[in-house]
């Protein structure tokens, strides 16, 4: 997504594209290295970390399932700054539509391609994914954040949890009980059955489901909302505050929501909504505190490489064995350190993927989706 976002004041909001890197990190192979601690230190510290690396099963959250949806509150956040700047600048109201749907038609494009469009096998193809969600999100996202105002765009956050939860738990999907929330029985998956061709992620629907769209773009709405607190004239200090407030009261409201709707990715519930954007929250309020409040900046551009050219690298990981790049280098390494070399080899892909960025980054060339 856009990179370079500009505060009111004119300075840039450099916490925006860190956390960004942050969060795409454990992506490109920051995840694989540090569940490889575990093979190379056998450690309580270290299974936890392992174990927090990996996706609960269905309901329960672990590190791993916040990932997904602080990539989409983050193309949230930057909307009222791009989009404020589109419309200051002096563009149409048809250019800046035009600008949308084209953004998300491309973010669209490059996961069916991703998950085989080419193959022209339709049957056997899995037409949902992440970037195909990341477009949706962002087309309706954009349209109400550019045609609506802050508070419209909170009241609809919450009307839409509120209709999701109740849809959810009180429709019943044929053959089914009411509030059933198994794979098996509950409503989004029929909903997937009947109307997703292809393949389905797993058996009976798919992570990136029809009906877990409507609440997934609450999430990007969420970053919305962030984005408009940043872009206000208060004190950095009071913006900090006011993200880690907010983060704290989305974790309470989210943990209580999931005891009677349980916190489940797959079906992006209302509850981990807001447990997950509750974790964003704090997450941006600490990058933001200290990158652009305080002004400690340099330690931040080992992910400021990363987060400028996120989709960049999560397209073409997929195409280009950066693994294979670093085990070229690496290798003979490895052949030699032993039980290290659950280690080294990790850190060779992740150190290809990045300088690779890293080139990207300092020739000043960035992807735009």
């Amino acid at each position: 997504m856009e990179n370079l976002r500009k505060d009111v004041d004119g300075g840039r909001v450099l916490s925006l594209d860190a956390l960004r890197g942050f969060d795409m990190f454990w992506i490109v192979g920051g995840g694989t290295i540090f569940e490889s601690l575990a093979q190379v230190w056998k450690h309580p510290v270290t299974e936890t970390i392992h174990a927090q690396l990996e996706h609960v099963a269905w309901e329960g959250f672990h590190f791993e399932d916040l990932i997904f949806p602080t990539f989409i509150f983050l193309v949230g956040a930057v909307l009222p700054f791009s989009l404020s700047r589109r419309v200051e600048r002096g563009e149409s109201p048809l250019r800046v539509h035009l600008h949308i749907v084209r953004r998300a038609a491309v973010l669209i494009l490059l996961g069916l391609l991703l998950n085989g469009l080419l193959r022209f096998n339709g049957p056997e193809m899995r037409w949902p994914g992440v970037l195909q969600r990341i477009g949706l999100c962002y087309f309706f996202a954009a349209l109400i954040v550019l045609h609506t105002r802050w508070r419209t765009q909170a009241i609809i956050v919450g009307v839409v949890l509120l209709l999701y939860w109740a849809v959810t738990m009180l429709v019943p999907a044929p053959g089914s009980r009411a509030g059933d929330l198994t794979p098996q029985g509950c409503l989004s998956s029929w909903i997937d059955q009947q109307l997703i061709p292809g393949r389905l992620y797993y058996k009976y629907g798919d992570n990136e489901g029809i009906l877990s769209t409507l609440p997934a773009v609450c999430t990007a709405l969420l970053g919305a909302l962030t984005g408009h607190w940043l872009r206000t004239n208060r004190p950095g200090s009071r913006k900090v505050a006011g993200l880690a407030l907010a983060g704290v009261a989305c974790l309470i409201v989210g943990y209580l929501w999931g005891l009677a709707f349980d916190i489940i990715k797959i079906l992006w519930t209302s509850s981990y909504v807001l447990f997950a954007g509750g974790w964003s929250l704090l997450l941006l309020a600490l990058f933001y505190g200290v990158i652009d409040v305080l002004g400690y900046r340099r330690w931040a551009f080992f992910f400021v490489v990363i987060g400028t050219n996120a989709i960049t690298i999560y397209f073409l990981q997929n195409l280009v064995d950066f693994q294979r790049i670093g085990n070229f280098f690496l290798g003979g390494l490895a052949q030699h350190a032993g039980v290290y070399a659950a280690l080294i080899l990790p850190l060779g892909g992740f150190a290809a993927r990045w300088l690779f960025l890293w080139f990207l980054y300092r020739h000043r060339i960035f992807f735009k989706v």
